[in-house]
């Protein structure tokens, strides 16, 4: 069973959608008892750094994502979930992230829009599970992650530079796309971040 974590700041509609025809059990919601008996959980997110992180907090659920982590159990981050499994972010001021990869999130700088939105290529840095080849994902961000340990990242996509696309620690993975948008190469992600072969 997946936990899909609802702190009223993400896109669970269209993953619930993706998971639905995957025919992936999970269950949305906030209460830590409810999610703890999960096997996997899926932390995602749209909009700003700021409130979402207050969300999580004021719906106590950060520590129970640090102790989650702890556990070993898989977590994946998507779009601003990602970004609010690093330490911190300078998105509309400077907030505390979550703290389970170290790093910083900042602006995207010189690339031709200010928001990297639409299709864009994935590219595996380094052999993984999650994202095994090269493919095309949507993606909706204005914001990067700078990893402080960039053995961490393991794929990348181009937009003004480098940035990176997907992430993993251990068992805590994130992706900066949205991959229930990224039709058949996104269900492959979530269809494999299910199967767990971390």
């Amino acid at each position: 069973m997946i936990g899909m974590i609802d702190y009223g700041v993400g896109n669970v509609g269209s993953l619930g959608n993706a998971l639905r025809y995957l025919e992936l059990p999970f269950v949305l919601s906030a209460d830590p008892d409810e999610l703890d008996r999960c096997e996997q959980l899926i932390l995602p997110g749209v909009g700003a750094f700021g409130p979402a992180i207050e969300r999580l907090r004021n719906c106590n659920l950060d520590g129970f994502l640090l102790e989650w982590a702890a556990s070993g159990k898989p977590l994946l981050g998507i779009c601003l979930g990602m970004q609010l499994l690093l330490s911190a972010s300078r998105e509309r001021g400077q907030y505390d992230g979550l703290g389970l990869i170290p790093g910083q999130v900042r602006k995207i700088e010189g690339a031709p829009r200010e928001v990297h939105m639409g299709w864009n290529e994935v590219i595996p840095r380094r052999e993984n599970y999650l994202v095994p080849r090269s493919g095309y994902a949507y993606f909706v961000h204005s914001y990067r992650c700078i990893l402080d340990d960039l053995t961490i990242v393991i794929a990348d996509t181009s937009y003004g530079g480098l940035l990176a696309a997907a992430i993993q620690k251990d068992n805590i993975l994130g992706v900066q796309f949205h991959p229930e948008k990224s039709q058949e190469y996104g269900l492959d992600i979530l269809q494999r971040f299910a199967d767990g072969k971390f």
